[in-house]
This record gives structure tokens, sequence and C-alpha cells, in this order.
């Protein structure tokens, strides 16, 4: 059997999600390419690993057998990929932060300027991360630390230092009927269509949708993006609205999109995460001094 790690990660998937449709959007994969996966894995082990059903798939014996065994297998591997990658940026004295969006606002700059007055001999190199999975960097040690807007998925396994906090706006074309107003309510809004992130990015989509504002109503959905640029696309062919951070009147600014303030909405916050559970390199401790020492 020679199965490579997205196969593997794909099986994981299904086991978990119960059924091939949520296990593909988790994946970014079509449901076609993921049942070739799942063929192709019960052709090399010479099993059926999961009971088809209309209601989803459950492991068989075998697939409870490998399902058990393949934690292991996946831990060791990760965690061979970020020994791996933490002895090569130490080596290089590169430090690997990621960031959503507008990162830390203006406070970015300060916070790099900082770092380099702490490390001159370091460098950070941004990644940008995906609102269709914002903490995927994370999660794969790709990073060892981000700037991410709260709450997002997992945040419960991340140390959490919130660095800045801004009004959330209203974004919409500059031919929606409301763009003329000077302010608005959310109250005023729910019948509206939004533009929102991919639903499995769970509380970060609910929260740019103000759920917690609804009174159990749901969202209509306009249009699903995962990057700033068809966010804006979207919003600007009126598509739908969409919550913003204050900060992205300056930072995504537009022909064909207006930012207005909101009310009955709560705030957004800006926070640095790192892992619980992955050693903290001397170089971050260093970073999350710098980041930490902005937000005084």
């Amino acid at each position: 059997m020679d199965a490579d790690l997205r196969t593997l990660r794909a099986f994981a998937a299904v086991v978990r999600e119960g059924g091939l449709t949520r296990a593909a959007a988790r994946l970014h994969l079509s449901q076609p390419a993921l049942t070739k996966r799942i063929a192709r894995l019960e052709a090399d082990l010479g099993a059926v690993l999961f009971h088809r059903t209309r209601a989803g798939m459950t492991p068989t014996a075998a697939g409870d057998a490998f399902a058990a065994a393949l934690p292991a297998v996946l831990d060791a591997w990760d965690r061979a990929e970020r020994d791996v990658r933490d002895a090569a940026a130490t080596a290089s004295r590169t430090l690997r932060i990621g960031f959503l969006a507008s990162a830390a606002n203006e406070r970015t700059q300060a916070i790099l300027a900082d770092f380099a007055r702490r490390r001159p001999d370091w460098r950070v190199d941004l990644r940008q991360a995906s609102w269709a999975d914002p903490a995927r960097e994370l999660e794969s040690g790709d990073v060892e630390a981000a700037f991410m807007r709260l709450p997002f998925p997992g945040q419960e396994h991340y140390h959490l230092a919130d660095l800045l906090t801004e009004p959330r706006c209203l974004a919409l074309a500059s031919t929606h009927p409301l763009a003329g107003r000077a302010a608005l309510r959310f109250a005023d809004l729910l019948d509206e269509p939004f533009v929102a992130a991919p639903p499995e990015t769970g509380a970060f989509r609910d929260h740019w949708l103000a759920t917690e504002a609804r009174g159990g109503r749901p969202a209509r959905i306009g249009a699903v993006t995962g990057q700033p640029d068809e966010w804006l696309s979207a919003i600007a062919s009126g598509a739908g609205i969409a919550l913003a951070p204050e900060s992205a009147a300056r930072y995504y600014a537009r022909p064909g999109v207006v930012y207005l303030p909101l009310e009955g909405v709560a705030p957004s916050t800006v926070a640095l995460a790192w892992s619980r559970t992955a050693p903290t390199s001397d170089a971050l401790v260093d970073f999350i001094s710098a980041a930490m020492a902005s937000a005084e």
C-alpha cells in the first residue's frame, strides 16, 4: 500500500463528518474527487471501510480499526513536518506569521518594527489566510502565530492576546437604495441578502452575519466568498451587503462599494493567536511581546 497523506486525511474527514458532503466541503474537494480517494484507499487496503446509506457513511469493522490507528500516523507526520519547518526557520532566522485581511491594521507595521529592534538579525514572513479556512495555517503549523479576527474556528486551542477592538460597519453597493444614508441600524437589515463566509467556518461566519443580533431569524445569503477580492466583487455587483470592520473603509476602498456606520452590532476584535501545545520559540516570545506592547 502506498496511500498519500491527502487520502488518509480524506478518510479521517469522512469518519468525522459522517458523510461525503460535509467532508468534501471541509477539504475543499468535489464529492466525486473525494469518492475516488476513498475508493482508492479501499482498493489499496483490500477492505470495505464504510457502510454507505442514504443517511450517510459509517465505518465498517475494518474502517473502525483503520480509524483507530490513523491518528498516531498523522500526528507523527505533522510533528516531523513541524520540526523540519521550525529547524529551517531557525536556521534562516525567519518567523512565520499568519494574518487575515488587514492583520492588526495600522499597528502591524509598529509590531514588525518593534520585533526588528528586538531581533535585528531575523525577518518576519507574513502569510495571508483564507476566510474559507482561517485557522488552517495555525492548525498545520505552517505559521507560528497569526493575527486573527475573533471568533474563529477552534480558537479554544490557542493562546489569544487581544490587540485592538473596533466597531463593525456595513459594506454595500454604491447603487443600493440604502447607500445614501448617514448611518443604519442592523434591525432594519434583517431581510437583506448578505455576503457570507463559507458555512464550515462556523462561528467566524456567524459573527460576520451578526447571528446574535437577529433574534433567531436566519440570514438570507446572497453570495459565499473566501477572499477579500471575491467579497468586494460580490458586494459591488449587488449580490448582497456585508458587515465589515470599520478599518475596511481604509484598507478595502474601491469604486462601487461604500461603508456606512452601523448601530446594533458588537465590535470586532483582533487578537494574536498561537498554539497552546506546540513549543514557543524565543523568537516567537519576542514577537508576542512586541504585539502585546502595541496594545498597551
